[in-house]
């Protein structure tokens, strides 16, 4: 439980009467990790001598490894200086009045001290599954290829545990980062917003801008590195050594770490931020009629916080993940690919996506610094449309994404065997940048009330409270149709782009294919900056308007932030359809890659997966079901917590009757000590599933196929599970969040003035639709495109228990 000071848990605080826009300190004693306090408390001098010295360090390893891996250092390197300067610039911004500060510093505890709470739970768990994976590795039977490079037992054991232990470290790290800057940027926003909603916009955007550049050149640089240390102290290539297209395998604990940590991150701040934001809505708007983040309402602090947990910092670890994942697979399957075509230099395709993410963070960047503030303020910025210029920046990473991948596939993918692969493979990239842009412009379209989808479900609102429920449902069944086209089309476009590249295998046939698809991915996540960017800048312009409600500013700025917080809706609702396409791709070769690495252990042909074999279609059927038990938890879990928020917001209102005339404070911290502790607890039975579901099946169909005879058993059931558990968590995925986001916008959008505006009967409609689907888009929805990257990393990583 997160501690709160005096002031905070007795809610006794000075009267509104007295100073109505004036809050009292409501913070706790701010903790600064200790990290953070041992490097503050090195001289400067020291402490730049030991910075020179690690990056010294790193280059010379990356030096006696390829050019490219110095030249992907180098972009990184730059990307954080320059992530660097977008926080001193976010931070020499103005803070506000006093009572924005205050407020702000209260959501700032919060947030920090949840994460704090959260993360060392996560890390018990995640230091308890590494023993697991120890013990596994310790006694499992090595792979031919690591017979023959002389990789034993107990090296390939600890080289899988440190890579899976980094990888969640660095992943906690991106959300940390994600929720760092989002609690300093907020009050910043608010304060812009006295004075320009595009100065604001140009906030909210550098400040996410900062949490994307380091997300990616954390998960880039992080691999790099990996990949580096473990080439030159295994002396790959060497005579007798361990060949570079095998080296890549030895990440795949890289992409399980993150993938551990990302779900249990998306999980906990989903239902964090989603119970407090249900309690808030359900007695503050329908019940007690008063506006969002009213000051009035005692869990507004919670709410605010939530944002922060929910949204920053799990969302920073998620696209982490995913481009840690999609790296990682990518590599596997262009070093598998290499040494099938006898390629006499293989390391450009294996490489080749760490270049592209390099140029990534260049694209991404110059997106970034294009959105610029004016000279223009009052009512001429306010009416400019911040979706317009966000799209403008995101048309300009677009651009540059096409002409850099480009290059990266004539540089990196060029091969006298094939001199035209490249083209091809460039082609392929092309299909996923524009997958991208396709998928961003389908829930754009589904979830923007410029858009005639949310405006007919708020037309619903208006003949009430299940009509409004009943349009939200069909809404989002309906829109899973068009991702599934675009995906279906992308992946068949990439295949047949890649087999037909020229590249053969030793007995003539085409090889091309799957990398092909891996390249598509790299396309679709080459502007994956930029999108965090835009992701990050819902929750705080979000944040912003609760700031300034409840310091009561002026309606015009209201206004303001009320437009940001619309605008941050559906980049937020567009930024999680993109990431669900990309999760269907990297699951998609990270399914390829696990059954390579059966095939490699089992020593025979593992392309096909039969579902007429009675086991392997139970496989298939246990995948499904475990989509929609997982989502059913994550859904009633942020239900149960609703419930305790609901009933103390309740008791609060009716025990403390001056909350609404002003004369009495809300207790604040109570909200937040609620949904903290049920949050905490109630992430760990869906997680738990998600890890213990794939282990389980593997080996119980093992046992039985040594019984009957079937020594494959127990690796086919778990890719049938593995099969079927993508397209159903796809699809679910899908309809979750475009649900939820289309009944959160066309809430929004009643509080235009439409169909009777704040306080009517469709308000409140659209609020009980809001309030249903707001598990479904913070929750469970992001939490399933997690889900499925992890059940294809973890049956990778433990591909050997099921033989």
């Amino acid at each position: 439980m997160i501690p709160m000071d005096d002031d905070m848990e007795s809610g006794v605080l000075r009267s509104y009467q007295d100073k109505p826009r004036t809050f009292p300190s409501m913070r706790s004693k701010p903790h600064t990790p200790r990290i953070i306090r041992l490097l503050m408390g090195i001289n400067v001098r020291v402490l730049l001598i030991l910075l020179l010295l690690v990056f010294g360090g790193v280059f010379y390893i990356g030096a006696k490894t390829s050019p490219v891996i110095v030249f992907v250092f180098s972009v990184c390197i730059i990307s954080f200086l320059l992530s660097i300067h977008l926080t001193k610039w976010v931070l020499s911004k103005d803070e506000g009045p006093p009572e924005m500060v205050q407020i702000s510093d209260a959501i700032r505890d919060g947030a920090e001290g949840f994460l704090r709470t959260q993360y060392g739970t996560i890390s018990k768990m995640a230091v308890l599954l590494a023993l697991v994976i120890l013990s596994i590795y310790l006694f499992r039977t090595p792979s031919p290829q690591q017979e023959s490079s002389g990789l034993g037992r107990s090296a390939s054991a600890f080289i899988t545990v440190a890579a899976f232990l980094l990888g969640a470290l660095c992943s906690g790290i991106a959300g940390y980062v994600g929720m760092w800057v989002s609690v300093r940027a907020n009050v910043r926003v608010s304060s812009a917003a006295r004075r320009s909603a595009r100065e604001a916009l140009q906030i909210a955007v550098r400040a996410g801008g900062f949490s994307a550049l380091v997300v990616v050149g954390m998960a880039v640089i992080g691999i790099a590195i990996l990949y580096a240390t473990f080439y030159v102290w295994l002396d790959v290539d060497s005579p007798g050594s361990m060949k570079v297209t095998e080296l890549p395998l030895l990440l795949v604990g890289y992409g399980f770490g993150a993938s551990f940590v990302a779900l249990f991150a998306q999980l906990g701040g989903g239902i964090y931020t989603k119970a407090a934001d249900v309690g808030a809505d359900l007695v503050g708007k329908v019940e007690q009629g008063i506006p969002e983040d009213d000051p009035r309402n005692p869990a507004v602090i919670a709410d605010l916080v939530g944002d922060n947990v929910g949204d920053c910092a799990a969302r920073g670890a998620d696209l982490f993940e995913s481009i840690a994942a999609e790296i990682i697979s990518a590599m596997i399957l262009g070093g598998t690919m290499a040494q099938r075509c006898k390629i006499e230099d293989p390391s450009g395709f294996i490489l080749f996506p760490l270049v592209v993410h390099s140029f990534d963070l260049v694209v991404s960047s110059v997106g970034i610094l294009s959105i610029r503030g004016t000279r223009e303020s009052g009512l001429k910025a306010s009416i400019e449309d911040p979706m317009a210029i966000l799209q403008k920046g995101y048309s300009v990473s677009i651009v540059l994404a096409v002409l850099a991948f480009a290059a990266s596939t004539r540089w990196m993918l060029y091969t006298e065997q094939a001199p035209s692969a490249w083209l091809n493979f460039a082609l392929c990239g092309l299909v996923g940048i524009m997958t991208a842009y396709v998928f961003v412009w389908i829930t754009k379209y589904y979830t923007d009330y410029k858009h005639e989808p949310v405006r007919t479900l708020a037309l619903s609102s208006t003949t009430g409270h299940g009509t409004n429920i009943i349009a939200g449902v069909s809404l989002g069944l309906e829109s899973t149709a068009l991702p599934v086209l675009v995906i279906s089309v992308s992946i068949v476009s990439a295949f047949w782009l890649g087999q037909s590249c020229g590249l053969l295998d030793e007995a003539g046939n085409p090889t091309g294919g799957l990398f092909g698809t891996a390249v598509a991915t790299m396309g679709m996540l080459s502007t994956a900056g930029y999108i965090l960017t835009m992701d990050m800048f819902g929750p705080i312009a979000d944040n912003a308007g609760g700031i300034v409600e409840m310091s009561q500013q002026p309606e015009s700025v209201r206004e303001i932030t009320d437009l940001l917080d619309a605008v941050g809706n559906t980049t937020k609702a567009t930024t999680k359809g993109f990431a669900i396409g990309s999760a269907a791709l990297a699951s998609f070769l990270l399914f390829s890659a696990y059954m390579d690495e059966v095939s490699s252990f089992a020593r025979e042909s593992f392309k096909e997966v039969d579902i007429a074999i009675p086991e392997v279609f139970v496989g298939g059927l246990l995948g499904s079901m475990l989509i929609f038990l997982f989502s059913a938890w994550a859904c009633s879990a942020v239900g149960r917590t609703a419930q305790e928020v609901v009933a103390e917001v309740r008791r609060q209102f009716i025990e403390r009757p001056g909350i609404m005339d002003y004369t009495e404070k809300p207790d604040y911290g109570r909200c937040v000590a609620i949904v903290a502790s049920a949050s905490l607890k109630e992430m760990i039975k869906p997680g738990a599933l998600a890890i213990v579901s794939p282990i389980a099946i593997g080996l119980i169909f093992r046992i039985l196929g040594h019984y009957t005879g079937h020594p494959l058993l127990g690796a086919k059931v778990v890719a049938a599970f593995l099969m079927f558990a993508t397209v159903s968590g796809i699809l679910m995925a899908l309809f979750l969040n475009t649900a939820g986001g289309a009944w959160d916008n066309a809430k929004k959008y009643i509080e235009t003035g439409a169909f009777g505006g704040k306080g009517s009967e469709s308000h409140k409609a659209a609020v009980t639709g809001d309030t249903v689907g707001d598990p479904f888009k913070d929750t469970a929805g992001p939490s399933l495109h997690v889900l499925i990257k992890m059940l294809a990393t973890i049956t990778l990583v433990m591909a050997p228990v099921f033989l």
